[in-house]
């Protein structure tokens, strides 16, 4: 039986004019946990990515720490995240101030549950995005690929909150509005780990952050 790792990206830039680049705080994540697989002897067969800036940055950051990972990278498209700023659109077309504020942040990922929920019902169709059963197809797509391709392999697959909470979703069967709340507790460069069958895919852990587990570390937890 063999092993995927599903990694968030390391903290992004949320709030900045670009999310999609890693703070020099993301950058130290990924790097770090790269250092605590190779201080384990973790070595891995395949790796999988979305094509954001984010994901790309933060598996360099994995590779740095690991002392190399001379790999061949699938880099797909539906490993992407959805479009925030899309969603919010679609239920609040004005403008929202930035979250700035503690209660400004409440109130933007209080909003992004509610535009996900409608989005995953059909209510609403945010421009740009694909309609939830196909993000959520397409993320199910790779998951069976690594089942037929990869059993008794380590895997290792960088991507962000929304396909992996799509992907414990999947496997566990949950509601989508429990979907929605593990999503919203994915922390950055949190690792969820699935073992892999050729029959199956079953759920190891979720979100665990043992690479940052230390007194030194323990302060770089972060979520945005």
């Amino acid at each position: 039986m063999g092993n995927l790792y599903l990694v968030r990206h390391g903290q992004a830039s949320f709030g900045a004019a670009d999310y999609d680049q890693l703070s020099e705080r993301g950058f130290a994540q990924a790097r770090r946990l790269g250092e605590y697989w190779r201080e384990r002897g973790q070595r891995f067969d395949a790796v999988y990515t979305g094509t954001l800036r984010r994901h790309g940055q933060t598996l360099a950051g994995i590779a740095e720490g690991l002392g190399g990972l001379d790999l061949p990278t699938q880099a797909l498209p539906t490993l992407n995240e959805y479009d925030s700023e899309a969603l919010l659109h679609a239920i609040h077309p004005t403008p929202l101030p930035k979250p700035e504020t503690p209660e400004l942040y409440r109130q933007h990922f209080r909003l992004l549950c509610d535009a996900l929920a409608q989005w995953m019902a059909g209510t609403i169709s945010p421009q740009g995005m694909p309609s939830w059963d196909d993000f959520n197809g397409g993320v199910r797509q790779v998951l069976e690929r690594i089942r037929h391709e990869h059993a008794g392999q380590e895997v290792l697959l960088v991507s962000s909150g929304g396909p992996i909470s799509t992907a414990v979703g999947h496997v566990l069967g949950t509601a989508p509005e429990v979907t929605i709340a593990l999503n919203m507790r994915i922390r950055n460069s949190a690792v969820t780990e699935f073992s892999v069958s050729p029959k199956r895919l079953m759920l190891q852990t979720f979100n665990t952050l043992n690479h940052l587990d230390s007194e030194e570390h323990r302060d770089w937890m972060t979520h945005a």
